[in-house]
């Protein structure tokens, strides 16, 4: 597709703390400037938007058991699963909260300001799960039915066009669901998709064949963005409240990184070939763990997940146990004190994850239900063993410790080190 033309667009706005709650749980939120460039390598042109980063005190158990929900759903599918009843650069600030980056997006004219999950496993743009959708002029409703399945939460509704505001990005005509129904999304009002675009399809009812453009590429075509390129960047957290991420649509941000990006391929192993799909190797300390095989990036995991057969690998070689009460690996001081790196190989360039960037942070063991002099390890269990297509996820807890770069435009994805890749913050 030739590139548009794209004038500067720069607007800044001071960062805030969205206040949200998460069912029952009590919720701390820390806010999170994330911008979106408007050249394909850096600029200095962002249009800020408000994130904060939730932790939910109900137990990491509860984040295990959602994410596993998820995992499920991603491998069962080769693309979203639909309701049988289907009828029934430019930047923008989020939310992260532990299990999903929260993004305040406006819809219609005048908008109304929706607090949706920023996906990279899902291409769906949906909202009313908590604050219901207000129709105005540039409000089109359609002939489709919408629904998705997300393992862990669903909706299904009615699919609208209409104005879609990002910071000051005004993206026309672009499509939404709005949810008639919808579960597990308490706390938020739905999703902003920025997954592959052959995710939406089998999405909309009975135009069961058709692709909807995401918000990524439509400020592509309309112009705004020079490059359908997403790249996060956020730091490991040990406070409840701190600023800490930028979130950048249509190029990079060169000050967030250190050194070059590497750049892979997707794959084309399925399932994960159908999502921001990659082959990587892991080794703990020089033990290869998981040979080269595919998997997923996904800002909506919140653990790093790895086949069985390598978690059993892992958790002997760092002694570690799994603790009952958070769902997670729990080990001893003197065996931190002898933790390994563990090394990802990815596009021919390696990636540490030191000692300290595998534990959870600390200060937060009491804040999801840990205990305070414990450690608590981020690695867990897929669930299946390796070959299978679908044999890790590099979720949240990994990607706070590098700079990831989500390329439409050149089917490839993205990482470089940053700062706080070796920081010992934990």
């Amino acid at each position: 597709m030739q590139r548009p033309s794209s004038p500067p667009v720069s607007v800044l706005s001071p960062p805030q703390v969205a206040v949200m709650t998460f069912g029952s749980s009590f919720l701390a939120l820390l806010t999170l400037a994330l911008t979106v460039a408007a050249t394909p390598i850096a600029s200095s042109s962002f249009v800020s938007l408000p994130f904060a980063k939730v932790v939910n005190t109900t137990g990491t158990a509860n984040i295990v058991q959602k994410d596993l929900a998820r995992i499920r759903a991603l491998k069962e599918r080769t693309r979203p699963v639909v309701f049988e009843d289907a009828a029934s650069a430019v930047s923008v600030p989020i939310t992260n909260e532990l299990v999903s980056y929260i993004a305040s997006v406006g819809v219609g004219s005048p908008a109304t300001t929706y607090d949706l999950i920023v996906d990279t496993g899902s291409s769906n743009t949906w909202v009313g799960a908590g604050t219901k959708y207000k129709t105005t002029s540039t409000s089109v409703k359609t002939s489709n039915s919408v629904s998705v399945e997300y393992g862990s939460g669903s909706f299904s509704g009615t699919e609208y066009t209409d104005t879609v505001t990002i910071g000051s990005l005004v993206i026309t005509g672009q499509s939404i669901g709005v949810a008639s129904r919808s579960s597990g999304f308490d706390g938020v009002d739905g999703i902003l998709g920025i997954g592959p675009l052959d995710l939406t399809q089998g999405t909309l009812s009975p135009a069961t064949e058709s692709t909807i453009p995401t918000v990524t590429e439509n400020a592509f075509t309309q112009g705004f963005i020079p490059s359908e390129v997403v790249a996060v960047s956020f730091e490991p957290t040990t406070s409840e409240e701190s600023q800490n991420g930028e979130l950048t649509f249509g190029g990079t941000d060169s000050s967030k990184f250190t050194g070059s990006i590497t750049y892979t391929s997707l794959t084309t192993t399925e399932p994960a070939s159908f999502y921001w799909g990659i082959n990587e190797s892991i080794e703990y300390g020089t033990t290869s763990i998981l040979s080269t095989t595919a998997g997923i990036v996904d800002t909506g995991t919140t653990l790093l997940y790895i086949a069985s057969d390598a978690f059993s690998k892992y958790e002997k070689a760092t002694g570690a146990t799994l603790d009952d009460e958070t769902g997670l690996l729990k080990i001893s001081s003197a065996n931190f004190a002898k933790l390994q790196n563990l090394v990802f190989t990815i596009g021919g360039e390696t990636f540490t994850l030191t000692p300290n960037a595998q534990i959870w942070p600390r200060s937060l063991n009491t804040a999801i239900g840990g205990s305070a002099s414990s450690i608590y390890l981020i690695v867990n269990n897929i669930g299946t063993p390796s070959g299978e297509g679908f044999d890790f996820i590099d979720g949240q807890v990994f990607l706070e410790r590098f700079y990831a770069v989500f390329d439409t435009s050149n089917n490839r994805f993205g990482l470089a080190t940053t700062s706080f890749t070796t920081a010992t913050s934990n």
